[in-house]
């Protein structure tokens, strides 16, 4: 069996205010042409499937087309819930789509319910574990104490606890099948030995977020979600990673999804294959003349762009001046070289003893890292005095 791993395709994600859908729908969608390449037999999403609990109309059209497409396919899906998505949304009306090979695992009482897939050399179990909240988890695992392999009691608190607990009822569903039947267990969770980038939205409670690899001990192979660079942590564990970039922490990072082939006796390989990227990231820093003038930058002038200005005054209209080159410049930080804009400020010991007029042109003078000149200066007065003269008046 051939099994394509995917995860966080945060469908409805903006990036820096900037619609993606048109982007997702493209490299998401594209998949469908690498599973019949590869003759795909299971697709899988290991989480954060929208990248908010209540997506947009356009979110989800976007969302069902590219579901769509993957079925088409032939292929079965096999999707669980993660951190950014809502579980009960995701997984409404699984029973029904089940019928038409969409498997939707997204239910703490049932995690330990696999989906039975089989190929010439029997069934293989595919058992979701969505992102699981350790209080919130913890309440519905004890709701659920019935399940086989389930602990009478939780005591420890964490990730590591519940996701520990998750195991045990999967592990002991898992010796309940037959003698041979192979598994894959989708979760949603920060593994000891993951890098993590900026897009990620911390998980951590009680500043204890990662739980250890060995937690997932048992079964042929772990299709991870949450962290956004694919990564290897052992040859059964590995995270996807998102399909697109969402932060420029991700400029380097090469999306791609993993081609996971189960023998008779299990695992046999796993290949990576590179998405397509839409639009390239890059991060460029000098003054702004430098940076509009310098051709070394023609490379990444229709890539998402990421400037620093370290201009000793801040550059007026900085943004609309960069983007005449850049036309996808989205993010901007002024960082002058004498470093006026990190220096700490006390607001008590700046209004002490100032009046207002030299209070507005401190602001301007922090904001900009030069003084206000005498023209601004009249123009700061002129405004002060008009404010004064329209309070007296009331």
């Amino acid at each position: 069996m051939r099994v394509l791993h995917t995860s966080d395709w945060h469908v409805g994600r903006t990036f820096h205010g900037r619609d993606l859908l048109g982007d997702q729908e493209a490299v998401l969608g594209g998949l469908a042409e690498l599973v019949t390449e590869e003759q795909v037999d299971v697709v899988v999403v290991a989480g954060d499937l929208y990248d908010r609990a209540v997506p947009s109309g356009e979110a989800v059209q976007t969302c069902v087309r590219v579901l769509s497409r993957l079925r088409e396919t032939g292929a079965q899906l096999v999707i669980t819930s993660g951190n950014h998505d809502s579980a009960p949304r995701v997984g409404a009306f699984a029973e029904f789509a089940a019928a038409g090979g969409l498997h939707l695992r997204t239910r703490i009482d049932r995690l330990h319910e696999p989906v039975l897939i089989d190929d010439e050399h029997g069934p293989v179990a595919f058992y979701g574990i969505p992102y699981l909240e350790p209080d919130p988890a913890k309440h519905a695992l004890k709701a659920s104490a019935d399940a086989p392999g389930a602990s009478d009691a939780i005591e420890s608190r964490g990730h590591t606890a519940v996701l520990t607990e998750a195991m045990n009822r999967i592990r002991a569903d898992l010796a309940d099948r037959p003698q041979g039947t192979r598994s894959v267990v989708l979760a949603h969770a920060f593994v000891t030995g993951g890098e993590g980038s900026e897009s990620e939205r911390t998980i951590a409670v009680g500043g204890v977020e990662q739980v250890p690899g060995s937690v997932f001990d048992g079964v042929d192979y772990v299709a991870l979600g949450h962290l956004h660079g694919p990564q290897t942590l052992d040859e059964h564990v590995r995270y996807s990673g998102s399909p697109l970039a969402y932060s420029f922490s991700e400029a380097r990072h090469h999306k791609s999804v993993w081609l996971v082939d189960l023998g008779a006796d299990g695992l046999t390989e796993v290949r990576r294959r590179e998405l397509p990227v839409p639009r390239r990231l890059a991060t460029v820093e000098g003054e702004l003349d430098d940076l509009l003038a310098d051709p070394e930058h023609a490379e990444v002038e229709d890539c998402y762009v990421s400037a620093t200005l370290t201009d000793e005054v801040r550059p007026l209209e900085a943004m609309r001046r960069l983007q005449e080159r850049f036309p996808h410049a989205v993010h901007l930080e002024w960082r002058p070289a004498a470093g006026k804009a990190t220096a700490p400020l006390r607001y008590a010991e700046i209004v002490r003893g100032r009046d207002d007029n030299s209070l507005a042109a401190r602001f301007v003078e922090d904001c900009r890292g030069a003084e206000p000149n005498d023209s601004e200066r009249a123009l700061l007065d002129q405004a002060l005095h008009a404010v004064t003269t329209a309070e007296g008046a009331e």
